[in-house]
């Protein structure tokens, strides 16, 4: 599913390729308001008749993009990456199937990495039990736990992490990369 999850970011990363340059902050409120400027975005691409375009900034979706990935300090994913540092790879690519399908697959790694940070820390289901498994006489038991031993090892782990902040994954903000004006398009 990462892979094509990957195919709809570069599609979208395509679509809306240098919408940075239309966006504009009005600060005439308490809170910024983040303004599009479709015409300037359709006018510059040369896609004023293109009923799907159109429909697509039209929409609720894009409103909340809009709102979302507006701001202009805000913390950067891939996506911001494709579409301010990645123009000129994707317009190469669209010649090159080949190519287009490694790039693919590296954007869905990154995708991979993003949701699982940690891989050595993998959680495998248990297999269920085989019938008649109960029947074997040659399993052990489980041992019964030592109540008293829990406690101290829970006491013991408590004390070590009193001083350690907890771990969080904080996203780091920064100013996002505006990328190509839209009229190189």
């Amino acid at each position: 599913d990462k892979e094509v999850r990957a195919i709809f970011l570069r599609l979208f990363a395509q679509l809306f390729q240098g919408y940075r340059s239309c966006l504009q902050l009005i600060r005439i409120h308490a809170e910024p308001v983040i303004h599009f400027h479709k015409a300037a975005f359709l006018g510059q691409r040369g896609l004023i008749e293109n009923d799907f375009l159109t429909k697509v900034l039209n929409g609720m979706a894009f409103a909340g993009f809009v709102s979302e990935r507006g701001p202009p300090f805000r913390a950067c994913d891939l996506f911001d990456e494709l579409v301010a540092f990645e123009v000129e790879r994707i317009k190469a690519e669209e010649g090159n199937p080949p190519k287009m399908i490694r790039h693919v697959r590296e954007l869905a790694e990154h995708l991979f990495k993003n949701e699982n940070p940690n891989p050595h820390i993998a959680f495998q289901k248990v297999p269920r039990p085989t019938e008649g498994s109960h029947l074997r006489v040659h399993i052990l038991p489980f041992p019964r736990i030592n109540e008293c031993r829990v406690q101290e090892l829970l006491q013991e782990g408590l004390a070590r992490s009193q001083g350690v902040p907890p771990a969080t994954r904080g996203d780091k903000k920064c100013v996002v990369p505006a990328g190509p004006p839209v009229g190189m398009f």
